[in-house]
């Protein structure tokens, strides 16, 4: 019996030391290089790959980049935030950091080498940053740095955001403005007539998607973040949500976790 104690704990102990080990390398600086794209007013960077739209009013302003097909993950990055400085450049590198929100992605030119243009081809890992951040750690002359990234949480004002569209036969809801891990990685929906949770499907970026027919019902959603959290959010939208309209969730202190 002793032994089987002492087994368990081991367990536990090892299971949770990976645990602390996988997170502490997740924020670990990784190198790669920032290029920028846009002007200063930033009007390149709206809407883009991950279904965002208007970056201001969403509250994403021009803290914002990019990411290469390697980073992308096929739009699942989309939201995540990464901490990212100039580095190994006394010509180019100004001090400090910057932290933007994946919000776009830099697609590959397989027409150019990797090393001359082709930027964002796989497997390179490639920030393409709005210009005033790339302007925040590098001089413009330089066009491309060095630079190194971590993951970092996000820091948001209010609540989860869900913008409603589609038809009464098709619901496609983009999921922004997620604090914490950022980049959302399943979602559900119920309404207040509906017995069980509805999984939605991703259509494209953070665009979630669904065929059940919800009107005139409230609606609540389940959001999980990249590594298991999830954050539930009940009566977003009330029984007369409208399409085209966008509808926030509670703020909550202590997230309701479903294991």
């Amino acid at each position: 019996m002793a032994c089987t104690k002492y087994s368990i704990w081991l367990l536990i102990a090892i299971t949770l030391f990976s645990s602390e080990l996988s997170e502490a390398r997740e924020y670990n600086w990784i190198k790669a290089h920032a290029t920028f794209y846009g002007d200063s007013s930033g009007s390149e960077t709206m809407q883009g790959a991950c279904g965002y739209g208007n970056l201001f009013q969403q509250g994403y302003g021009l803290e914002t980049t990019a990411l290469s097909t390697a980073l992308f993950n096929d739009g699942l990055a989309c939201g995540a935030c990464y901490e990212i400085k100039c580095y190994n450049s006394t010509q180019w590198c100004l001090k400090g950091s910057v932290r933007v929100t994946a919000t776009n992605l830099c697609p590959p030119n397989y027409s150019l080498p990797s090393d001359n243009g082709g930027w964002c081809n796989p497997p390179r890992k490639h920030f393409d940053l709005s210009l005033p951040m790339f302007l925040k750690i590098a001089q413009y002359r330089a066009g491309i740095v060095p630079v190194q990234f971590r993951r970092v949480p996000c820091l948001k004002k209010g609540g989860i955001k869900f913008e409603i569209k589609g038809n009464p036969y098709w619901m496609l809801v983009l999921v922004y403005n997620v604090g914490g891990v950022g980049n959302v990685v399943n979602v559900k929906i119920r309404g207040s007539k509906t017995k069980d949770w509805v999984q939605m499907s991703r259509n494209w970026g953070q665009n979630w998607q669904t065929s059940q027919q919800l009107q005139g019902q409230t609606l609540s959603f389940q959001v999980t973040t990249q590594g298991g959290r999830t954050i539930q959010s009940d009566n977003v939208a009330p029984a007369n949500w409208e399409f085209g309209k966008t509808y926030e969730g509670k703020i909550n202190s202590e997230p309701v976790l479903i294991l």
